[in-house]
């Protein structure tokens, strides 16, 4: 066995790959809101099409992509292994009145929220990346500038039916959660916990928390908005 598989297959090593891939994660999350801002612009959604298109032919973000799939699998495997780790060191739960009464709540329930995710973004991707590459999603020509996917009236279409807009708001609060523990928790385990900037990370992770899903939520109550008027 090599020093690299000792090292990843150790306690210390499966959080340090949680964590790794946790951060990868919070950035691709942060590439993706990027871009659906898009969706808010006045144009007919002809900006959104073409960094759609982008997204989906360029090699370069293809690399990101299995990278990003890469650490997701990852993400899952070693949250798993961790679980497992943590329940064999204390098979009997201890005798408490208020059971985590000192930790929040996010951190106490960090698996089932990374479930609920997870079962969410089958569905999405299913909806949307699935329907892209492979559905009949219509083409929309822009003259000069080229012929693409019209993935714009696709997201609107979709973001219209309400249960499906509900369902995604309150997937976003999950995934609030999740970040709330997660991004402070990433740094910590990486060796990043200094009395001086830990006050500044915990912030940060807290502002990341809320605008980055409130943003993806605001998404379904701006097509809903549009499809009542």
């Amino acid at each position: 066995m090599s020093w690299f598989t000792k090292a990843i297959s150790s306690s210390l090593g499966k959080k340090f790959v949680m964590a790794s891939t946790g951060l990868f994660l919070i950035i691709f999350l942060l590439g993706h809101v990027s871009g659906n801002l898009l969706l808010f612009k006045d144009d007919g959604g002809q900006a959104y099409n073409f960094y759609a298109e982008f997204m989906t032919t360029s090699p370069i973000v293809q690399v990101l992509r299995i990278l990003t799939a890469a650490s997701f699998i990852l993400h899952i495997i070693y949250s798993i292994l961790l679980t497992r780790i943590n329940r064999k060191a204390r098979p009997v739960e201890y005798k408490v009145t208020k059971p985590g009464a000192n930790t929040e709540w996010p951190a106490r329930n960090m698996g089932i929220l990374g479930t609920i995710i997870f079962v969410f973004l089958v569905i999405h991707l299913r909806t949307f990346l699935y329907e892209m590459k492979f559905g009949d999603v219509a083409y929309v020509d822009y003259g000069d500038l080229g012929r693409v996917k019209d993935l714009y009236t696709l997201v609107a279409s979709t973001f219209s039916i309400w249960w499906y807009s509900i369902l995604y708001i309150v997937m976003m609060v999950f995934l609030a959660f999740h970040l709330w523990h997660g991004f402070k928790s990433a740094f910590q385990t990486l060796g990043m916990k200094h009395r001086k900037y830990t006050p500044a990370i915990e912030k940060a992770g807290y502002a990341f928390a809320i605008i980055v899903p409130a943003v993806f939520a605001a998404m379904p109550i701006f097509f809903l908005i549009k499809s009542l008027g």
